[in-house]
């Protein structure tokens, strides 16, 4: 486990006058996905089954992101008391299912799958630190930067056993960054939109589209330029190019401006009323 658990949450200082409503749509899918972790390690474990210290350091991460979807969950029932986080979870699984018996991984080799896992990591330790920046609800602040630096840490993790994998595996730096950038148009997927939909919207049919637009209205509209060009730094040296220079400075902004354009899209293609379009 982390270094903190729930008790060193100060729920006691939560306070709803500090609680911005368009991101409590957004809690509730993460607590959803976090939650989901036996999935993933079920998958993890079948795919390194041959590692089984990696195997072990999957499991205790596993334990790391259940805890942050018990935590995120907590608080969403802090900011929504109709919330019923089990029954929300229940519909997620249900609606959205990994490949959790696959005998191999779904990127081609083990060192893919690390890529893979460094990208989801890239992406949730800014997605937290942004969360963690924007809020000005003290309980959400503190349990934000708890789980951005475990984020932090499991990139790390993943990245140590990436290094180790392409010892034996070996993996040019442009094919690991299609693995990266494949995993990255995975954020289109059914996993967003389905937790969005399980949380907030399970009176509606579903629509991939539209909700995954809600959850990026959301979301997106969060990050600063500083969150992406620490992700887009991550990002370059899981594969194996540099992180600093002009070019990376670059990228970050442009990337930066395109999330701000399509979060801002987002909100004006949502018809009101919808749930958690954001503000």
């Amino acid at each position: 486990m982390g270094h903190w658990g729930l008790d060193t949450i100060p729920w006691a200082s939560f306070d709803p006058g500090r609680v911005d409503p368009g991101l409590i749509p957004v809690i509730k899918a993460a607590a959803l996905v976090e939650g989901n972790a036996a999935d993933y390690v079920r998958y993890l474990r079948a795919v390194f089954r041959a590692d089984p210290d990696f195997v072990a350091a999957a499991e205790r991460w596993g334990e790391e992101e259940r805890q942050h979807g018990a935590a995120l969950a907590r608080w969403a029932m802090l900011a929504d008391p109709a919330f019923d986080f089990e029954a929300a979870l229940a519909r997620f699984r249900t609606a959205y299912r990994m490949p959790v018996d696959a005998g191999a991984s779904v990127r081609g080799s083990e060192a893919g799958e690390l890529i893979a896992r460094c990208i989801v990591e890239c992406g949730t330790s800014s997605f937290y630190s942004a969360i963690r920046d924007a809020t000005e609800e003290p309980c959400l602040k503190a349990l934000a930067a708890h789980i951005a630096g475990d984020e932090f840490r499991h990139y790390k993790l993943f990245q140590d056993n990436l290094e180790r994998c392409l010892r034996k595996q070996p993996m040019g730096r442009w094919r690991r960054l299609a693995v990266a950038l494949g995993r990255i148009g995975e954020v289109q997927d059914d996993e967003l939109a389905s937790a969005y939909w399980s949380a907030n919207a399970a009176d509606q049919t579903y629509d991939r589209v539209r909700h995954a637009r809600a959850y990026e209205a959301g979301a997106w509209r969060l990050y600063r330029y500083g969150h992406v060009r620490r992700a887009l730094g991550m990002t370059l040296r899981a594969c194996g190019f540099s992180a600093q220079g002009h070019l990376p400075d670059r990228l970050a902004y442009w990337a930066h401006r395109y999330m701000v354009r399509r979060a801002a899209k987002a909100r004006a293609r949502l018809a009101p009323p919808f749930s958690g379009a954001g503000r």
